[in-house]
């Protein structure tokens, strides 16, 4: 399947709202895609993607169109095609995703760093859309905007399908972060930028409150992509890093990625693989990236220390805290749910920089054509599956 650069026509005007509401007139710029873009929708949970045929696109005028080299399978797909995580279907899944600009519209947008976006650049972007102006914006929660968009999320709607990067292309709309990224960076350690690694480095940042982690103790629990990420981005700043997993192969794979032997994990985790005089002091800061660990979390972290959780993204039982160990220890606690623009733009920084240290290039387990999304999601959510399974339209 192979994408011909975009044909844009002659723009059009059509009407629209400003922020105060009037009615006035927007440019939109018709793009058409020969061949025609496809799209993979999901329907129902375990039934077979459809394949849509998008021959062209309506750009409005802040609007760019991006022809998607590369997107990955997050977990979050995973749980959505097997029923365990709601979906307002039909939608096209897929939020991590790396790409090239082939049109913009006739304003024109500005990438994270201030400078006009380019045709030809290539990008990656925000899962979230976000409006700039709600009162969560103005305070920095651009992740919870009250007119929050989010891609791989929502319905398809008229002239409104590549929403979501199991396509061959993405229309991405005003309120999108576009973070141009080195020509020189596998595409399979950019994709999953835009979930895992921004992720993880809001943790890392949130955890740390702006102090300097060189000697400082942090515990990961996890080692999936988000955990991974975040024991090399706080080993990277100077941070002594334990990562927690209960599979051997996801711990072996924790020291590559800067974190301290796996025998030196907390015995109450597996007991099995800890010898006591191993067992690392209390950590500063304590990242709960796995969903399974949040009592734990909060037990093992020092006085004064921070917990971050980061994990619990899916319903879980309630987690009994103790609350006077909290108190008397002066815990904080608090969470991270996906990223700020900002986020996603140093998570690039990382990658293009220290993070070439360690082993990103090597999370994409496997690649499957756009056409195979199936047998692509059922790779995804074998118990030996990679970190991360890969997604190419051509």
């Amino acid at each position: 399947m192979r994408s011909a650069p975009a044909a844009p026509l002659l723009p059009r005007r059509s009407k629209t709202a400003d922020p105060e509401g009037r009615r006035t007139e927007e440019r939109r710029t018709d793009v058409v895609l020969r061949p025609a873009a496809v799209a993979m929708a999901f329907i129902a949970p375990e039934q077979p993607h459809e394949p849509i045929a998008v021959p062209g696109v309506a750009l409005a005028a802040d609007d760019v169109l991006v022809a998607i080299e590369m997107s990955t399978i997050c977990g979050s797909d995973v749980h959505t095609v097997h029923g365990r995580r709601s979906a307002p279907a039909p939608l096209v899944l897929g939020h991590e995703s790396v790409g090239r600009v082939i049109a913009i519209g006739s304003a024109g947008v500005d990438a994270a760093d201030g400078t006009p976006v380019r045709i030809g650049d290539r990008v990656v972007w925000s899962v979230t859309v976000s409006c700039g102006r709600c009162d969560r914006c103005t305070t920095g929660l651009t992740q919870k905007c009250r007119e929050l968009g989010k891609y791989g999320h929502e319905r398809i709607a008229p002239h409104r399908e590549l929403t979501g990067g199991f396509a061959s292309h993405a229309q991405l709309r005003r309120g999108t972060t576009i973070v141009r990224v080195p020509e020189t960076l596998p595409a399979a350690v950019l994709a999953p930028a835009s979930c895992a690694t921004a992720t993880a480095w809001a943790a890392v940042q949130r955890g740390a409150a702006g102090r300097d982690l060189s000697g400082m103790r942090v515990r990961v629990y996890g080692a999936g992509l988000v955990g991974l990420s975040a024991a090399a981005i706080a080993e990277s700043q100077g941070a002594i890093v334990d990562v927690a997993d209960p599979n051997p192969l996801r711990r072996a794979a924790a020291e590559r990625f800067g974190a301290v032997s796996a025998e030196a994990i907390p015995a109450a985790v597996h007991p099995e693989t800890v010898h006591p005089e191993t067992v690392h002091p209390e950590p500063e800061i304590v990242i709960e990236a796995s969903g399974h660990a949040v009592a734990q979390a909060a037990a093992d972290v020092a006085v004064g220390g921070t917990v971050v959780l980061v994990g619990s993204v899916f319903p879980a039982d309630p987690v009994p805290l103790d609350a006077e160990s909290l108190v008397r220890r002066m815990i904080t606690i608090t969470g991270i749910h996906n990223y700020t623009g900002a986020d996603l733009a140093d998570a690039v920084s990382f990658l293009a920089v220290r993070g070439r240290a360690y082993p990103f290039a090597e999370v994409v387990g496997t690649v499957h054509p756009l056409v195979d999304l199936d047998a692509a999601l059922r790779a995804a959510s074998a118990p030996d599956a990679p970190l991360r399974v890969g997604i190419i339209p051509r």
